[in-house]
């Protein structure tokens, strides 16, 4: 057997592990484009077609073919990834000991060592695109897909060719954002307080008509708009790769028409933001007593409208409660379909955190996504922060995830959060801990299901507050002191005989002192 065909075999045996790694969408746009161009010094040289291509595989995969190729081959050190040029010369690189080049080896103008690279005029859709600095800030160890080799972006076109695709990524305009491909229906969690927005959002992508126009979505910070309007531009270009979409936030919008009002050259701006088929602006709010890029959105807006051109919107207010908006402008951003996104309900936090968990691989304690499912309520950005901090504490310093390590690694956060404990909300955690009712608390029932939370309540309003016995009694539907008593010695008992009972009232003391 030569040393070429040796090398043919070791590079065919990596390309079936990349392949069975990061599955067979993420293989056809990112991987199989990839050709051998031989060892020099220790160093594989692989061939790219484009530049783009050549970002994301650095970013995403370098790592990771090095390793396979120093396991394969003990010789190699590094790895080169090039760009294919039709101009350039061979880019072959014999091994050194080699008498021939690898079999497997692409000249320097094939993808595939089948010829040069096909110079496909850029479709409609060029305008959606990933851009590897996005993705690169995107995919630490901690990152929500949990792998720094991950599968990239949804594929983008069945009936087009990897190399054909990376000629339209290479070609694309600059004015469409970057797409996290970590925003995609797939891993929206949906609960009650976002289902409306999110069905609304699935039938807006899957329909091959205008339905609802403008979508408008607003929300809070952090509850799931950005990732919804990330979604719906995957799953359209999904759908259909021909369709021209645009997403952009209101900023880059209003920067675009500055620019183009600076060099003279409105009528390009009108005529790429008027040709599109899909137009999304995110955060619309940011144009609010911009007079200039006001008139001009609404204009804007109106032409893809009486074209049937579908137009999806994002904002922090519902359209009649923009400040700075102009009348005209807030009515017909209500025309079509509005949907609000609400604060996040204790279950759907926890739902998320689970999600993320998995995401991650991650060996999380019940109780621990629970704590933090009831402390950080703010928005879920900060909850992903919170869960990707501990496990990053866990991985590094080598320390399983307890209720303790997780207080000590987000002390700050939660100290931010933290404020005077008082009975109304001792009653209201344990009353929602228990899945019984606040107005149990002051009740007479006598059931178990309900007495023993109702002591516990007492417990805790013994050891977290600063009020009397008979002050505790009188929260507690005007019940004696001696009650209270009762109840502190009831739980106290029970948390040395019943280890389950401890650990829920261990994790309703740090969820209300922290």
């Amino acid at each position: 057997m030569s040393v070429g065909a040796s090398l043919d075999q070791q590079w065919a045996r990596i390309r079936g592990r990349l392949k069975d790694e990061v599955g067979e969408i993420a293989y056809r746009s990112w991987l199989q484009p990839l050709s051998f161009a031989g060892i020099r010094g220790g160093e594989v040289r692989i061939v790219v077609p484009t530049r783009f291509m050549r970002d994301w595989v650095l970013t995403h995969y370098a790592d990771r073919i090095r390793n396979l190729w120093a396991g394969e081959n003990p010789d190699v050190l590094s790895i080169d990834v090039v760009v294919a040029s039709a101009n350039a010369p061979s880019m072959l690189m014999p091994d050194e000991d080699a008498g021939e080049p690898s079999r497997d080896s692409a000249p320097a103008d094939g993808a595939g060592g089948g010829g040069p690279v096909p110079q496909a005029p850029a479709p409609r859709a060029a305008a959606l695109s990933q851009s590897a600095p996005y993705g690169a800030a995107s995919y630490g160890a901690n990152s929500y897909i949990g792998s720094s080799y991950s599968a990239g972006p949804p594929s983008f076109a069945s009936d087009e060719s990897p190399t054909a695709v990376a000629s339209v990524l290479e070609d694309r305009t600059d004015i469409s954002a970057p797409l996290d491909p970590r925003f995609t229906f797939e891993n929206f969690v949906v609960g009650k307080p976002n289902e409306l927005a999110h069905a609304a959002a699935r039938r807006v992508a899957d329909a091959t008509s205008v339905t609802f126009n403008p979508l408008f979505l607003y929300g809070g910070v952090g509850l799931g708009k950005t990732h919804l309007m990330h979604a719906i531009a995957w799953q359209i270009r999904r759908n259909d790769p021909n369709r021209k979409v645009i997403y952009l936030s209101a900023e880059k919008f209003m920067y675009q028409f500055i620019r183009a009002l600076r060099f003279k050259d409105t009528m390009a701006f009108k005529q790429q933001f008027r040709s599109v088929d899909v137009l999304m602006i995110d955060d619309v709010q940011f144009i609010s007593g911009k007079d200039s890029t006001q008139e001009e959105f609404f204009h804007t807006f109106n032409a893809l409208v009486d074209q049937n051109r579908q137009v999806i919107i994002s904002a922090d207010k519902s359209p009649s409660d923009l400040e700075g908006m102009e009348e005209r402008l807030r009515s017909r951003l209500g025309w079509g379909l509005v949907a609000d996104i609400h604060p996040t309900t204790y279950e759907l936090r926890l739902g998320i955190l689970q999600a993320k968990a998995d995401a991650l691989n991650a060996a999380i304690p019940l109780k621990v996504l629970e704590f933090l499912a009831h402390k950080i309520t703010s928005n879920v950005r900060e909850l992903e922060g919170a869960l990707n901090r501990i496990v990053a504490h866990a991985e590094l310093v080598g320390r399983a995830i307890s209720l303790e390590s997780t207080q000590e690694v987000l002390h700050d956060l939660l100290r931010a959060n933290d404020r005077r404990v008082t009975i109304d909300e001792i009653q209201k955690r344990v009353a929602e801990h228990f899945n019984i009712r606040v107005a149990d608390m002051h009740s007479a029932r006598r059931a178990r299901a309900v007495a023993r939370p109702r002591q516990v309540a007492m417990y805790l309003a013994k050891q977290l507050t600063a009020r009397s016995l008979p002050e505790i009694g009188r929260k507690f539907g005007g019940r004696d002191h001696t009650t209270v008593m009762h109840a502190v010695k009831k739980v106290e008992e029970l948390r040395t005989t019943d280890p389950a009972f401890a650990e829920d009232v261990e994790l309703l003391r740090r969820m209300l002192e922290s």
